[in-house]
């Protein structure tokens, strides 16, 4: 497979990117993002673009990939609803109308979150918002489209998050976290178990196209 990976800076993306590079049967992995990964491996190539609303600069270098692993996300954490549809829904759709486009037997995998609200009607603003984001990208033409909504996941590999308080409280809380993932598999996963589980259903496929914490964990 040749994949494309979107917020590979991430923690998530951080895993991803890893499992993609060392699995046999992934031929090459490119990067989009505003920042380099520091990574260097020769199925890797990177793409640094500013603007994730506009990807006409660099369509070329956008064609001929059967993935994409959407990783890219923030916190809503402050911010008011409009701020975050942008960072959310449209930032994620204008990539992937452009891929679906270009690549129309891709698929495409998003990273959600447990709790997503499909009815775009719950009182939680950032739920809504990302169920509006699945609800659209289920709608585009890629071969297969799936919704990854993850819980808490334990970072491994030396994988850090880039916010500084999330990474203390992984760091205070560590020993506790193998125990969570063994006796609560619907709560807990980690980020190795996140980028095998995305390559599993972009390889093989997987029976819902909204993936929840137990479903992640199977693969």
């Amino acid at each position: 497979m040749r994949v494309i990976i979107f917020g590979a800076t991430g923690m998530v993306g951080q895993g991803v990117l890893r499992e993609c590079l060392i699995d046999p049967g992934i031929e090459r992995v490119l990067v989009v993002g505003r920042s380099p990964t520091g990574v260097r491996n020769a199925k890797l190539t990177e793409i640094i673009h500013g603007d994730f609303t506009d990807y006409s600069a660099i369509e070329p270098q956008l064609t001929g990939f059967d993935a994409c692993f959407f990783c890219l996300g923030v916190s809503s954490i402050g911010m008011n609803e409009e701020r975050y549809r942008h960072l959310t829904h449209d930032i994620t759709l204008a990539a992937a109308t452009t891929l679906a486009r270009l690549n129309p037997q891709m698929t495409f995998t998003y990273v959600t979150g447990a709790g997503t609200d499909s009815t775009e009607q719950g009182a939680r603003m950032w739920a809504r918002v990302k169920g509006k984001t699945e609800n659209d990208l289920l709608k585009l033409p890629f071969k297969r489209a799936y919704m990854f909504r993850p819980g808490a996941i334990q970072p491994l590999h030396g994988i850090r998050s880039k916010t500084a308080w999330v990474q203390a409280a992984y760091t205070a809380t560590w020993p506790l976290w193998s125990v969570l993932r063994r006796i609560s598999p619907s709560l807990v996963t980690s980020t190795e178990q996140m980028g095998r589980a995305m390559i599993h259903v972009a390889r093989a496929g997987y029976p819902k196209q909204v993936l929840e914490m137990e479903d992640i964990n199977s693969l």
